[in-house]
């Protein structure tokens, strides 16, 4: 497992992560405090710093282990942004804005890499011959992870279990009567999660939505 390691590679496999990671919360944090909840400002989250969202298992062990393990798709998480709901004067539009801001962000920032991606290609002839091809081909390869991982933590977070952004967004659809019982299952999220996880029950969910996405994006 660890003769084909390549910390140069991974390197530019984390940076893309960090950044995704930490635009997802900031954008939750920054909606919410435009809502009128002021908790994540306060709590000194609403900052592009990557050590403020940090998490051990999910920033940094989670994404090395599915790396050194082989697996095709690099995931990870930051700490959730703190939010107190009962700030909001509209707590269903207010949630399904704020729910909503991590995923947008996280699309806008896969297509402005895709973009960039797509520049940088067009211009290859220019800048492949260069002394900075280096420097360029690890940008390049830095965008083309950032497409994907902004893509799987985007289309991760719409699986409408609670905690995740679908979760909650899928709650505040429901009607109240429903909404209430089906909140219950948040404190068993992360299980039922993991479990999907383990027995690759997300493996032909995801890439249906992922690769027409990537070929779009990445042009290829």
């Amino acid at each position: 497992m660890f003769n084909n390691f390549d910390l140069n590679q991974l390197v530019v496999m984390i940076v893309p992560l960090l950044l995704a990671v930490t635009i997802h919360e900031v954008a939750h944090g920054y909606v919410a405090h435009r809502l009128g909840d002021p908790t994540a400002k306060l709590a000194g989250r609403l900052t592009l710093n990557p050590v403020k969202h940090l998490d051990f298992f999910g920033s940094f062990l989670l994404p090395l282990v599915l790396k050194l393990s082989g697996s095709p798709i690099i995931f990870g998480y930051a700490k959730p942004v703190p939010v107190n709901f009962a700030n909001f004067r509209d707590l269903r539009k207010s949630t399904i804005y704020v729910a909503s801001a991590g995923v947008i962000a996280n699309l806008a920032l896969a297509v402005v890499s895709g973009v960039s991606f797509q520049l940088l290609f067009h211009f290859k002839s220019i800048w492949y011959t260069s002394i900075f091809r280096p420097i360029i081909m690890d940008l390049f390869h830095m965008l083309a992870y950032s497409v994907v991982i902004n893509l799987v933590l985007a289309i991760f977070n719409l699986i409408p279990v609670p905690p995740l952004d679908g979760g909650r967004l899928f709650a505040m659809l429901l009607p109240v009567r429903l909404r209430v019982h089906f909140v219950r299952i948040e404190p068993f999220g992360m299980i039922i999660i993991i479990f999907l996880l383990i027995t690759n029950s997300l493996d032909k969910l995801i890439p249906f939505f992922l690769n027409p996405l990537i070929k779009i994006l990445l042009g290829r």
